[in-house]
């Protein structure tokens, strides 16, 4: 192993990194880790891994949960989270603009918040991508108990060594593979909204209930029961559905003429939400009451299942597994980027900022891969609620993300306003107000699982857990910052070489 780069000179190019790159005196430590990857994602593959991100399992399978206890009212739920998460995009595309960085988010935070917003920024990312990785799993595992009795663990554990290899290949294999789940993804949602539309039209018989618009009312009303907050109250399991529509911020800095094809995902992106989500839940509401759904099967299933085609039921399910495998893919992808950026700046392990000759972060994928296994034991010890258990604690670790990237939009747009920075050529509408009202929105999240514990004081048990994940990250940031500030190389790093 090799000392790292202090501003002596260019470091030497590593066999497969780029050649061409700034020069060491331009470097800036919010620039730490973003040499050495290949500029290998085509515009297809970004347009796909955009609307990859936004089509999961949170719409695929726990959508039927949610139908559940919110009933038709649950439409309201996916259209103000998607509205979310449209400022969202918009955000990320102004900050991408600015500067494309693998590390993304971390690295803006960074930029303009300093190491210690940074640190807890990236860490917290993991927290989302650590137990998102442990649903997707488990996900995998729920649905191909339709078809097995295999043990959820093995399943899972099967799952989890496929799109490490796939990681571990080259950011090309990832995006390939992304690219095919996506649009298997997209044709798959097409296929139910065209005939779901028909079935609703004509009022089809279903299982013995009438499709149509009156089952948004029926049997107890537009909301369950005249419960008008219960719609409000599933929204922390909403946010989860469309959490990865921020790893094109991260694939940015691997792809090709991103200027171009980044704004044009980002602006896809609320047409992608209206018509797949909120089309989608729409149409469930109206195919079949909303009490017939159940959150151990994929609602699609269900639905498709209830017309008599069984095997479109089997169809829809291999469907689902694949989007979850393509979540868990981009979880792995993302988070050995993000690794890759803490480490160069001193606030990861070492090792996490290994690359591999292909352009890899392979320390940083190995290592959240370790984490997925929890998952694994997860499903040994709980199979029955290891993905409620993982998407809840998920949810804190999207708010916080989501949080640092409008807090690092209102900040570029304050040194864009001020002279200190260049306009970029993708502004945020509404800036910065469009911001505020998503941090807003984001804490309402947080406060609506405090008011809301949840069966057996769950949601505070998921809260209490992040909190202690927060508390040991606190704990141990002054030995981190104590470790940076007598190691000059890692406050100039613009490089490890390994």
């Amino acid at each position: 192993m090799t000392s790292i780069g202090t501003g002596e000179g260019t470091p030497p190019t590593r066999p497969g990194e780029d050649s061409e790159r700034p020069s060491q005196e331009n470097l800036t430590m919010h620039d730490s880790g973003d040499s050495g990857y290949h500029k290998t994602l085509t515009a297809r593959q970004v347009q796909m891994i955009a609307i990859g991100g936004a089509i999961g399992v949170g719409l695929f399978l726990g959508a039927g949960k949610r139908l559940a206890i919110a009933g038709p009212s649950l439409i309201l739920s996916y259209a103000f989270c998607g509205v979310i998460a449209f400022f969202l995009m918009r955000a990320l595309g102004e900050l991408v603009m600015h500067r494309r960085s693998s590390g993304s988010f971390v690295s803006y935070a960074r930029e303009f918040f300093g190491d210690r917003w940074a640190y807890f920024a990236g860490w917290m990312y993991m927290l989302n991508w650590m137990t998102s990785g442990i649903a997707e799993i488990t996900a995998i595992a729920t649905y191909f108990s339709r078809w097995t009795s295999m043990p959820q663990w093995i399943t899972a554990l099967i799952a989890l060594a496929v799109v490490l290899v796939i990681n571990l290949l080259s950011a090309k294999a990832f995006g390939e593979l992304e690219f095919w789940a996506a649009l298997l993804k997209v044709a798959a949602l097409v296929t139910f909204i065209l005939v779901a539309t028909f079935l609703v039209l004509t009022q089809a018989n279903i299982g013995g209930h009438q499709a149509g618009l009156h089952n948004l009312t029926s049997p107890d009303g537009f909301f369950p029961n005249g419960d008008m907050l219960a719609f409000v109250l599933v929204m922390q399991g909403v946010i989860f559905a469309y959490a990865t529509i921020e790893l094109v911020g991260t694939a940015a800095g691997e792809t090709q003429d991103a200027e171009k094809v980044i704004p044009k995902a980002v602006r896809a992106v609320i047409y992608r939400i209206a018509f797949f989500y909120v089309g989608s839940v729409f149409l469930l509401a109206c195919l079949l009451p909303y009490n017939m759904y159940k959150g151990t099967e994929s609602p699609f299933v269900t639905a498709f299942g209830a017309m008599g085609y069984s095997w479109m039921g089997d169809l829809m399910n291999l469907i689902v597994i694949t989007a979850a495998l393509s979540s868990c893919n981009s979880g792995l992808y993302s988070t050995g980027r993000i690794l890759r950026s803490l480490a160069f700046a001193g606030e990861a392990p070492r090792f996490t900022g290994y690359m591999n000759k292909n352009g890899v972060p392979a320390g940083g994928i190995l290592f959240t891969a370790s984490v997925y296994c929890l998952g694994v034991v997860l499903n040994i010890v709980m199979p029955a609620h290891a993905f409620e258990i993982a998407v809840e604690t998920a949810a804190v670790g999207i708010v916080w993300t989501w949080g640092t990237i409008f807090a690092c939009q209102i900040a570029l747009r304050k040194r864009i306003n001020a002279g200190q920075a260049a306009p970029t050529s993708f502004p945020m509408p509404g800036a910065p107000y469009t911001s505020w009202m998503g941090i807003i929105a984001l804490v309402g999240i947080i406060l609506i699982m405090i008011a809301d514990p949840g069966a057996n004081n769950f949601n505070l048990y998921v809260l209490a857990a992040a909190g202690g994940f927060i508390a040991v990250l606190a704990v141990a940031w002054p030995f981190v910052a104590k470790k940076k500030a007598s190691n000059p190389a890692l406050q100039n790093a613009s490089e490890i070489s390994f």
